[in-house]
């Protein structure tokens, strides 16, 4: 196969999450003379394959064969990736397929490398994430597989390809704040305690407020409020209680303990409870390492864009990888319609990507 045969037989297997679609198995047959190893675990399939070419560095190629289900509405059948006036159209076109078929034909067409090359494939990223990546990743702690270095092959460019590639993510605290009130009448309001009234003399002071400046490459973690609720749904009685649920797409310079501090700097006149809880750490991998410069330089050898280092977006396995050391970046094709009707991308950007990251392999 080649780049874009291997890419549309990818979106023709149905893999909808935990399905692989028997990618796993054909990634398995296809990548001969390389170690595969299988770490499923209720009903997600992952599988960790590598070869030794040398006795260099661990490079290591990630992402997810799984996508969210098609929806109705669209142009074309979603599993059939249709090819016109140079798009293919397909469910994970964008998100993640046309990572997985460029990294992994990058490594298959392979012969020579001064270290290990690896891909590590999971079935449940667009899912709960809980039996996934994190369930590898903890087979290479126990079996000293962890790689050295590692691209997450995400949409990541924004403009053109090859605009933007992930060094680091924001991470995301959820919290849910509850204010007790006493419940009354509501043409007796000295009577009761209404919590509606009480939180609305500070929301203007929480609610889409900067809790950080940010730095380089971080935006500001901003504290965002979601919902807000109390009351019975009439209007002759005022609320007992009331509950706020906000989230915070937080920097490095953010953390759960800042986020007490400014809830209770701001709350302290009520008789509210705080619970938080951090779904993703932030991330951010330096612009000085290896992988960053080689995928740059990839980058501007194959298209000849310069790249900035982004940490926008919300999350992906990468939150995983970080955390064991590993310097992870993210780079794959434009990101415009992913999880839309209609997911497209071009032929181009496959190919380039392709290009980009055998590339990549070359001078890594």
């Amino acid at each position: 196969m080649n780049i874009i045969e291997l890419f549309k037989f990818l979106i023709r297997s149905k893999s909808e999450t935990p399905d692989d679609g028997g990618i796993l198995e054909f990634v398995e047959n296809y990548l001969e003379g390389f170690t595969a190893v299988r770490v499923d675990k209720n009903e997600v399939k992952n599988l960790f394959i590598y070869k030794k070419f040398g006795q260099g560095k661990h490079l290591c190629f990630a992402g997810h064969v799984d996508v969210v289900p098609a929806g109705s509405g669209w142009d074309t059948d979603p599993y059939e990736a249709v090819e016109k006036e140079g798009y293919i159209y397909g469910r994970g076109t964008q998100d993640m397929k046309s990572g997985v078929a460029a990294f992994l034909q990058a490594v298959k067409e392979t012969t020579d490398f001064d270290g290990t090359l690896s891909l590590l494939l999971t079935s449940d990223e667009e899912g709960p994430a809980k039996h996934g990546t994190v369930e590898v990743l903890r087979y290479l702690q126990e079996n000293d597989l962890m790689p050295d270095s590692c691209v997450v092959a995400e949409p990541t460019c924004e403009q053109v390809f090859g605009d933007a590639i992930k060094v680091g993510r924001r991470g995301s605290i959820n919290g849910l704040i509850k204010v007790k009130g006493k419940q009354g009448h509501a043409a007796y309001p000295e009577k009761g305690i209404n919590p509606i009234h009480q939180i609305a003399k500070v929301l203007d002071k929480v609610a889409g407020i900067d809790l950080d400046n940010g730095d380089e490459y971080f935006a500001p973690s901003k504290f965002v409020v979601t919902d807000i609720r109390a009351g019975m749904q009439v209007t002759n009685v005022t609320p007992n209680s009331l509950e706020m649920m906000f989230n915070v797409r937080n920097s490095t310079k953010t953390t759960t303990k800042e986020i007490e501090a400014f809830v209770a700097e701001h709350f302290k006149e009520m008789d509210y409870t705080l619970t938080l809880d951090q779904s993703a750490h932030p991330f951010v991998t330096d612009s000085d390492t290896k992988i960053v410069k080689d995928i740059d330089a990839a980058i501007k050898e194959i298209t000849g864009v310069k790249t900035k280092y982004s940490t926008a977006g919300g999350t992906s396995d990468a939150r995983f990888i970080a955390p064991c050391g590993v310097d992870v970046i993210e780079f794959g094709v434009k990101n415009d319609t992913i999880h839309s009707i209609n997911e497209r991308t071009t032929a181009k950007e496959v190919e380039d990507l392709y290009k980009v990251f055998k590339r990549l392999i070359e001078i890594h």
